[in-house]
């Protein structure tokens, strides 16, 4: 749509202004085609200030969902069957997903490369996710399938809202952006498989199981699998855990009209990381680059509160070193937003 690709071209700098115009693309897609009877409007937040109060690394991300039920004949159940092991008819929900991520060394001040530090990185993508929950006696199986597409680099408008931000609240300016990774297009696919054993525990329910999944793309590629816990009340009329970056977000589901609930979460994971863009430096130009650590882990903690067509989450996030030089371990903290339209 030539409206949309001007608005694009034209905003694309600053990244709030790109989220606005991605905004009603999104809207426009969801509400293509057959109408739909609900969805549920999800804006995430992810910063380190959540968890430690220090600026560096993955500083800031911010993601708005739209998940729903796709109607009989909407497009999306039509991509399903075209994808192996998939149906059109077994297609229980769909995320179309926009966000942006900034990264940085720790210390923003300088104004100098750091060499032994991650490189200066925004990231802008948009994505569609397709969910599959099987439920069987005792356990139940939940395949997720997500497709982004976006740009690493000045386009992606980091250095703009990081240096706005920082001045409207008084904080270090960033320095040091003009080393910042170079413009480049990505398109990433990621899947994952989890199987839930489904258990009471007096007056609560228990979930638990492992997960396995993986990711191919230029952004990144790699081998996962991890275990994840959630206990609470009714579990049943709800689905899923929040998911931090590099895992795609799109899952966490509930059951509106239900009055309070709640539950906590916990999960462990490790990925295999044969590549990461934002760490390994642009693709076909000379960037900034560090040495990226094969292995990462990261262990995850939460709850989550609902009432009637609301959910608020927060998490915890403690990840190992990704590269060489890094001398200590990341966390950072994620807090969700969700509510039925």
């Amino acid at each position: 749509m030539p409206w949309i690709r001007n608005c694009l071209m034209n905003r694309l700098m600053t990244s709030g202004r790109a989220l606005g115009c991605l905004a009603p693309a999104f809207a426009m897609t969801a509400f293509a085609g057959p109408a739909l009877a609900d969805g549920l409007l999800t804006i995430k937040s992810e910063n380190d200030i959540f968890a430690n109060g220090e600026d560096g690394h993955y500083t800031n991300g911010l993601e708005i969902d739209w998940s729903f039920t796709p109607a009989a004949r909407h497009w999306t159940r039509d991509l399903a069957e075209i994808v192996p092991g998939w149906s059109g008819a077994g297609l229980d929900s769909v995320a179309y997903r926009g966000g942006q991520q900034i990264y940085t060394p720790k210390d923003i001040e300088r104004s100098d490369l750091v060499e032994n530090d991650r490189p200066y990185a925004g990231l802008l993508y948009a994505g569609i996710s397709l969910f599959d929950d099987r439920q069987h006696t005792g356990w139940r199986q939940a395949d997720d399938l997500h497709l982004d597409i976006g740009i690493v680099g000045p386009a992606s408008g980091g250095k703009a809202i990081q240096k706005n931000f920082h001045h409207l609240i008084g904080s270090d300016e960033p320095e040091g952006w003009t080393h910042q990774l170079h413009n480049e297009p990505i398109v990433n696919l990621t899947y994952k498989r989890s199987w839930w054993l489904q258990r009471s525990l007096g007056a609560l329910d228990v979930e638990y199981g492992p997960n396995a999944g993986f990711a191919l793309g230029n952004l990144y590629t790699y081998a996962a699998s991890g275990v994840g816990l959630r206990i609470g009340d009714n579990l049943q009329r709800s689905a899923g855990m929040p998911a931090v970056a590099p895992a795609q977000s799109g899952r966490s589901h509930f059951d509106p009209g239900q009055g309070f609930g709640w539950y906590a979460f916990a999960s462990l994971e490790g990925r295999f990381m044969a590549h990461n863009l934002l760490l390994d430096g642009n693709t076909f130009e000379d960037s900034h680059s560090v040495d990226r650590r094969q292995w990462v882990g990261d262990a995850l903690a939460g709850v989550a509160l609902t009432w009637d067509r609301w959910q608020l989450t927060y998490t915890s996030v403690w990840r190992t070193h990704e590269f060489e030089a890094q001398e200590e371990h990341d966390q950072f903290g994620s807090v969700t937003l969700a509510f039925w339209l």
